[in-house]
C-alpha cells in the first residue's frame, strides 16, 4: 500500500469511528474485522497462538454531572496498591503479528480470566497469559479446547525454593521467556494509549465505550503494520 492511501484510509477510519459514525454505519464489531481482513490479503494473517492480556481505562468518578451519579456500567478495582474507576479492554493478539483480533469491554471490576473465551478466534494451538489468566485451562468453557497453555506463574509459586537454588533460577529463566513472547501484546494497549490519548472514557455506558475500542485497536493495527504494508507494496 502506498503511503498516500494509508493515509487515506487512516483518515476514513477516524471519520467511521466517531460517535455519530459507528451508530450511523453499524460499524463497532465489523470495523476491526474489516481491516484485519485487508491485512490478511496483505499476508498479515491468523497464525497458531494467541497473547490474552486486559487494560484499564479510566472513568469520571465524579457526581457532578447532570444526573448526579457515576456511570452505572463502570465499576471500581485495585491494582496494587492504587484503586481506579472505570472499564477494561480486554484483547486478543495474533503471537506472531502482534495484531489485535478480539476486543472485549467489560467493567473494570470483572476477572481477566472470565473473558478468555471471547478473545479466542478458535484455531489456536497455544494461548499465552500473565499471572491474571491463572486457572484459565481448568475452566469448564475451555474443557474441549485442545491447546498448550503458557500462563505466567506467581512469584509466589516459586520463590520458596530460595534464589540460590537451581530449580529457582531455571524457574526464572522460563517465566523470563513467557514474557518476552507476552510483550508483543503491550503494544497495540501503547498505540491506543500514548498515540491515540484514550486513557479515559468518552461516553457513558460499556456499549458505545465498548464500540469505540473495536475501532481503535483497528486503527492501532494499521500503525503496527504500517512498515510492513509499504515494504510489500514496495
Amino acid at each position: 500500500m502506498r503511503r498516500k492511501g494509508f493515509v487515506y484510509i487512516w483518515h476514513w477510519l477516524a471519520g467511521k469511528s466517531s460517535k455519530a459514525g459507528l451508530e450511523k454505519h453499524e460499524l463497532a464489531a465489523g470495523i476491526l474485522a474489516v481491516i484485519n481482513g485487508h491485512l490478511g490479503d496483505h499476508g498479515l494473517s491468523l497464525r497458531q497462538g494467541t497473547i490474552v492480556d486486559a487494560t484499564l481505562i479510566n472513568a469520571p468518578s465524579s457526581t457532578k454531572n447532570k444526573d448526579g451519579k457515576r456511570d452505572p456500567e463502570m465499576h471500581q478495582t485495585k491494582k496494587g496498591q492504587q484503586y481506579y474507576f472505570g472499564m477494561k479492554a480486554h484483547i486478543g493478539v495474533d503471537d506472531e503479528s502482534g495484531l489485535v483480533h478480539s476486543v472485549v469491554g467489560t467493567a473494570a471490576n470483572v476477572a481477566d480470566v472470565t473473558q478468555v473465551d471471547q478473545l479466542l478466534h478458535g484455531a489456536e494451538t497455544y494461548v499465552s497469559g500473565d499471572a491474571g489468566y491463572t486457572g484459565a485451562a481448568k475452566r469448564p468453557e475451555h474443557a474441549e479446547r485442545d491447546v498448550v497453555w503458557s500462563i505466567a506463574a506467581r512469584p509466589s509459586s516459586y520463590k520458596h525454593h530460595g534464589k540460590d537454588s537451581v530449580l529457582y533460577r531455571v524457574k526464572r529463566k522460563v517465566e523470563y521467556a513467557k514474557a518476552q513472547l507476552r510483550a508483543k501484546v503491550e503494544h497495540p494497549f501503547q498505540v491506543i494509549k500514548v498515540r491515540f490519548n484514550h486513557r479515559k472514557v468518552r461516553y457513558r455506558g460499556l456499549e458505545k465505550n465498548t464500540a469505540q475500542l473495536f475501532s481503535l485497536f483497528g486503527l492501532a493495527n494499521l500503525v503496527l503494520a504500517k512498515r510492513y504494508l509499504q515494504r510489500t507494496a514496495g
